[in-house]
């Protein structure tokens, strides 16, 4: 797909050829799901077409390219292969981070409310069985999540087990400082998990300034990959911990079938020990490959300003017809909310869905998240859209 790139001044072109979206369909959705591009298709035949024949798979059959896979989405943490495990979903991440992160009674663990609740679940689980507790930091999505956790830091202190946070707030866009928020948590001798699901492919994160314990990403949002297929940042300090499976394929030497008879209590190196059992995914695999390829042909870096100047745009479109939206000082890129005085965002967002404009309503806000198809067209059928309030 190297032809879909020509970049002006850093600011990728619309992208929209791609694609199979149709010029009813403004889509600003990519929060939710972001489409494949039509090429995918044929790369899924071929997965498809590939186990008519299994005998034609040899070992190698079953590391190949997930090792490939596991180098290209390290590439997008800044990190080597040997920090990914390879996940089914953010929680598998979640529960595995709980298993591995020390958590004691009479401990506090962060969390930021209104946020997608993958992010909670296995931590109130673990608070539960340790005694400890989840607090939930409240306050309006669109604002500054920054002060508010640099602040329940202060207050806590030491009582802080660890900060499990996104890198944007899953309902507003608002942006975390993760680096200072990050600096914070080692005074008290506080842990971080980060949830990248919003961000990770869309929004460049430092990695190695910020330092997380573990950071996990789903990769059918802002990565384009096949559902049920992510990844999991594990820094090197956890290497050593306990998987939630012990399957065989992560274990040392695995690629030798004839010695799987051999039972072996090594693990393979890095983070591979907390891959999923049946990583391989004979069928998702290919389409995670392509997807990470398309996602670096355009680079995290020039896809945040691209989508930087549109959101811009279409906030100024916003404004005009009388909607507020999330504040620029820590707006994201790509990822934005907007609501408007006079009209609920639930009844605004079901009006715009049947009239082409598709969004998503979370809480009181209307998420915004659009991607390099939209283009100039677009636009202006967001504008129309848009302004055409209801009476």
């Amino acid at each position: 797909m190297t032809e879909s790139v020509t970049a002006t001044n850093d600011i990728l072109p619309s992208q929209r050829h791609l694609f199979d979206i149709a010029r009813s369909v403004v889509y600003c959705n990519a929060a939710y799901m972001t489409p494949w591009p039509t090429a995918f298709r044929n790369i899924a035949a071929r997965a498809a077409e590939e186990r008519l024949h299994p005998w034609e798979t040899g070992a190698e059959g079953f590391f190949a390219m997930s090792e490939e896979v596991r180098g290209l989405a390290a590439r997008l943490f800044g990190a080597t292969s040997e920090h990914i495990a390879i996940h089914p979903a953010l929680s598998y991440s979640v529960a595995t981070a709980a298993r591995n992160l020390p958590i004691a009674k009479g401990q506090t663990i962060l969390t930021l409310g209104e946020e997608f609740p993958s992010n909670y679940y296995g931590w109130a689980r673990r608070a539960e069985e340790t005694g400890a507790r989840v607090r939930i930091l409240s306050g309006t999505p669109e604002g500054d999540w920054t002060a508010r956790v640099l602040a329940a830091i202060d207050e806590e202190g030491e009582r802080i087990a660890l900060a499990a946070l996104p890198h944007v707030h899953w309902a507003s866009g608002s942006r975390l400082d993760l680096v200072t928020i990050s600096r914070a948590l080692k005074e008290v001798g506080a842990a971080l998990f980060l949830d990248l699901s919003q961000s990770l492919g869309a929004l460049p994160a430092p990695i190695s300034e910020i330092d997380p314990d573990f950071a996990g990403t789903v990769g059918y949002k802002w990565l384009f990959g096949p559902y049920a297929l992510g990844f999991c940042y594990v820094a090197e300090r956890w290497w050593d911990g306990v998987p939630l499976e012990e399957n065989w394929i992560v274990r040392a030497e695995a690629q030798d079938f004839r010695r799987l008879v051999h039972y072996r209590e090594e693990y393979a190196p890095g983070a591979r020990r907390y891959d999923m059992g049946e990583r391989t995914q004979f069928l998702a695999m290919p389409l995670a490959r392509a997807a990470l390829k398309l996602v670096h042909e355009w680079s995290p870096e020039r896809t945040a300003r691209t989508l930087g100047r549109l959101s811009e745009r279409l906030i100024a479109r916003l404004q005009e017809a009388g909607f507020q939206a999330t504040p620029a000082e820590w707006r994201s890129p790509h990822l934005f909310a907007a609501r408007h005085p006079d009209h609920g965002a639930a009844d605004l967002v079901a009006r715009w869905n049947a009239l082409g404009l598709k969004v998503s309503a979370r809480g009181d806000w209307i998420r915004i998240a659009p991607h390099l198809w939209i283009d100039s067209e677009d636009e202006e059928r967001f504008a129309r859209i848009i302004a055409d309030l209801p009476v």
